[in-house]
């Protein structure tokens, strides 16, 4: 089979006038150097900061295993959409911010505090602790894009611009976050409208009247960084599911059947690593470091796809603790709904994912959604441990049908041959 990842070969990175145009002397101090490869290193800081997250993805895992009814799984999806956004807005903005620097990374820190506490209050982020919720999120987001612009004085116009624009639109959500905290008839809606801000700012290039739009090439990124970035948190969302599988597995007794389900369950956890780290992440991480247009491809492919990702561990954890807890009888409409949901989800995201960097949706993964899909009104009858065993058969068959035909799907860079000497 031929390899299907992209060649090795120089490269020299797109320069767009947000920061590469800079003289060395007149670039803001607090910003990255450019990176000759467009890959900008992932910093210790960085990574120490993820940590913070790894809470969060195990708070929203609990609180949708303990609130599994309608109400409870729109409120979890909603909390999750905002940890998102929290962590992928602070990684762009390290994309640009050297996390190596003493300022940077005590800025840094102090949001990981922050984060801590928006963590912590996700149990009750709609009761007793929506002000601890909504104030941490609304300080992390405000603070981090003030800090931006100080960090990026005297840098180049469009860059500030872009975040002075972003600043009114997150300004404007957080006055909605306040109120719905501190009024809880107004709670919902609030909320609802504040996220919802956010989330179209950025197709919309965050417009403001007497500021204007941002154009995707003024987000001139490190491809290559954002990527890993991204992939570190799919890891980190795996990480938890594998920590829901442990935690569970050792806290009922050990029979055949709960082995079963556990086996199963690591299955399902490593089937999800392979369909992603080795059919897909390599060759988008070339695609983007090596695009002209960096930052059309992070807004769409890491900001917005990346979410469906995510959201699929999260729900699949959730249908491994149900499945390990009761692996035999009947598989009831929550696990069935966490199992085939959580994979499907996740299947979808990643071929949403492909699509959007290799310009064409892989059919293999409508089949394996299409699959799922088939099966759902008869898993009910089915143990569940068969249920789980089901799904995760059906992604390992993706995963090896991606791997097969990844040849045939990735677009070949055409290697230069040298003549033989005559």
């Amino acid at each position: 089979m031929a390899d299907a990842r992209p060649a090795q070969h120089a490269y020299s990175p797109p320069m767009h006038p947000s920061l590469h145009t800079l003289r060395p002397s007149h670039r803001p101090s607090l910003l990255r150097a450019p990176d000759p490869q467009g890959h900008a290193k992932v910093s210790f800081a960085e990574l120490f900061f993820d940590l913070v997250f790894v809470f969060a993805v195990t708070q929203l895992s609990h609180r949708l295993i303990g609130h599994f009814s309608l109400a409870g799984v729109a409120q979890t999806l909603f909390l999750m959409l905002a940890v998102w956004w929290v962590w992928v807005f602070t990684s762009w903005v390290t994309n640009w911010l050297d996390p190596d620097l003493t300022p940077v990374r005590a800025c840094l820190f102090l949001f990981m505090l922050l984060g801590l506490m928006m963590s912590g209050a996700i149990p009750d982020a709609f009761d007793d602790r929506a002000l601890m919720f909504a104030g941490s999120y609304t300080a992390i987001q405000v603070g981090r894009t003030v800090f931006f612009l100080w960090a990026a004085r005297g840098g180049h116009a469009s860059l500030v611009r872009n975040f002075q624009r972003m600043l009114v639109w997150l300004a404007t959500s957080a006055v909605l976050w306040w109120c719905g905290a501190l009024e809880e008839t107004w709670r919902l809606p609030c909320w609802v409208a504040a996220l919802s801000l956010e989330y179209v700012a950025p197709s919309l290039g965050f417009a403001v009247p007497g500021l204007g739009r941002s154009a995707t090439s003024d987000w001139n990124v490190s491809g290559g960084h954002l990527a890993e970035r991204c992939a570190l948190f799919v890891i980190i969302a795996l990480g938890e599911s594998l920590l829901v599988t442990g935690a569970t597995f050792s806290a009922h007794a050990i029979t055949a059947a709960s082995a079963l389900a556990f086996v199963v369950a690591f299955a399902g956890s490593l089937a999800l690593w392979w369909l992603y780290f080795d059919t897909t992440n390599e060759f988008a991480t070339g695609r983007i470091a090596h695009s002209q247009d960096p930052g059309r491809l992070a807004r769409l492919s890491y900001t917005y796809l990346h979410l469906l990702i995510v959201a699929g561990i999260i729900v699949n954890a959730a249908g491994d603790e149900f499945v390990l807890a009761h692996p035999l009888g009947h598989t009831s409409l929550q696990t069935a709904v966490c199992v085939l949901g959580g994979f499907g989800l996740y299947i979808l995201g990643v071929g949403l994912f492909k699509w959007s960097v290799m310009g064409r949706w892989p059919w293999s993964h409508a089949v394996a959604i299409g699959s799922l899909a088939v099966a759902s009104p008869w898993v009910q009858a089915w143990p569940p441990v068969l249920t789980s065993a089901f799904a995760c058969l059906v992604l390992v068959i993706l995963a090896a049908w991606e791997r097969h035909t990844r040849a045939a799907c990735v677009p070949q860079v055409p290697v230069a041959r040298t003549p033989p000497v005559a």
